[in-house]
């Protein structure tokens, strides 16, 4: 495979020595132009694997030239310099599809990571990515599924952080970790956080780590969960529960690439993708103060929104069918099948808690069918389109009160119906009105020894 090539776009001497010196030790070739003109021509004439570029050029702005690549040389990643401070003119061309940008005064380390990581995306190179790799699936058909395919496969070529909005249960995290996974960055760490997980207190160590002795119980150092996505990808799930001085932290990260741990007197360079998700909507909470305006733009660079199943009903009999094949392997049985009526059922249902509410519901189906068919009656769910019938019933898997309560009343039922067989489960299963099958499940889920 022939050398990969680099195109940089500058008109300071010196900066262009050092930086072809650092590529040429990289084993890169380099080609060099003074203004934006220049590399027009070079970019029409030649073939690049990446651009570099800064962003004052003598003929015009570094984001024309940004500009101008996206529209006809789309394959080419360009990354800009930009001067120290100005992470508004970085964003800006994040925006406009820049890979990545560093800022001056170049720090060569992170210049060699950029570089390396730009071109991981040239054709047949070695973690080349792609979206045909093995691994979890975006499943449907619709439109609205093939263009969020298309969007993933667009911002998985770019570093720039992504803000990934949706309800709950819409599979905000796996459209995170299909980024990752079809990026630059696929041979690193995804790091998934729940930042409304982790108590106020703990959060700043969880997030950036600790040295020993800076707090009573630190008996070791730490590394924190940003330095564990080093060279891969930082997803923070529900970033909207972050405190705000949280959020200031956080927005150093963005802007500096660099983490100091709770401790520690010196910042550490830090080369993370950040991706970010939340149900709740970030404009507003920006606009009630509970949520910081810089903050959000950096992280917002690209918005990508994951449809609620409502607007892609078409998707269910495939989604169905994947659920119950999953279930049923970890009941060692054939997977059921969907009478037409019910998959009817399902397909008029609004689905608030869209995916992971559809999982619940066939879950609770394949406990309740003892035959090979599920049926309207083992859904019990509320059809849209028949007005007056049952609500829906809230099962125990989707938790809350009431689903903790079912899983109560279900477990002594099972226990007094063993005790009274002599523990036959064949017998315990009749004596219950349910299958061999079901009972079984419904043992392990229950965690019934």
């Amino acid at each position: 495979m022939s050398k990969p090539r680099v195109l940089i776009v500058d008109d300071e001497p010196d900066l262009l020595e050092l930086v072809c010196l650092t590529l040429g030790r990289m084993h890169v070739e380099t080609q060099t132009a003074g203004d934006i003109a220049s590399a027009r021509r070079l970019l029409q004439a030649q073939s690049f694997d990446l651009c570099l570029t800064d962003m004052r050029l003598p003929d015009g702005n570094g984001l024309d030239l940004v500009a101008w690549i996206q529209e006809n040389h789309a394959a080419v990643p360009v990354a800009v310099i930009s001067a120290h401070g100005n992470v508004e003119s970085a964003v800006r061309a994040l925006k406009l599809g820049a890979f990545d940008f560093v800022s001056k005064p170049l720090d060569l380390g992170v210049l060699r990571k950029l570089v390396g990581s730009a071109l991981k995306l040239r054709p047949g190179a070695d973690g080349a990515t792609t979206l045909t790799m093995q691994g979890p699936r975006l499943i449907g058909r619709s439109a609205a599924m093939q263009q969020l395919r298309e969007m993933i496969a667009r911002v998985g070529r770019s570093q720039a952080p992504v803000h990934i909005f949706g309800e709950s249960g819409t599979g905000k995290e796996l459209v995170a970790q299909l980024i990752h996974e079809s990026g630059a960055r696929r041979e690193g760490q995804f790091v998934p956080v729940n930042c409304g997980a982790i108590p106020t207190e703990l959060m700043e160590s969880e997030l950036f780590g600790h040295k020993r002795g800076s707090f009573t119980g630190a008996v070791a150092d730490k590394k924190g969960l940003i330095q564990s996505a080093e060279g891969g990808t930082l997803f923070l799930d529900e970033i909207a529960d972050l405190p705000l001085h949280m959020q200031v932290k956080l927005l150093r990260v963005v802007q500096e690439k660099a983490v100091r741990a709770v401790g520690e007197a010196r910042e550490e360079a830090v080369d993370v993708r950040i991706l970010s998700a939340t149900h709740r909507n970030l404009a507003d909470l920006v606009a009630e103060g509970r949520f910081r305006e810089d903050l959000f733009y950096r992280i917002n660079v690209i918005e990508l929104r994951v449809p609620p199943l409502r607007e892609r009903r078409e998707d269910i009999p495939d989604l169905a069918e994947l659920i119950l094949r999953r279930l049923s392997r970890r009941m060692s049985t054939e997977a059921p099948r969907l009478d037409p009526a019910a998959l009817e059922v399902l397909q008029s249902y609004a689905f608030p808690g869209n995916v992971r509410e559809l999982e619940n519901v066939l879950e609770r189906a394949l406990t309740l069918c003892t035959g090979d068919v599920i049926m309207v009656e083992h859904l019990r769910v509320r059809s849209d389109a028949r007005p007056g019938t049952e609500p829906a019933i809230p099962t125990a898997a989707s938790g809350g009160a009431l689903g903790a309560q079912l899983e109560d009343i279900e477990r002594e039922a099972i226990v007094k119906a063993l005790e009274k067989t002599r523990y036959n489960k064949t017998a315990a299963a009749k004596l219950l009105g349910m299958s061999f099958r079901a009972l079984r499940y419904r043992v392990k889920k229950l965690g019934i020894e």
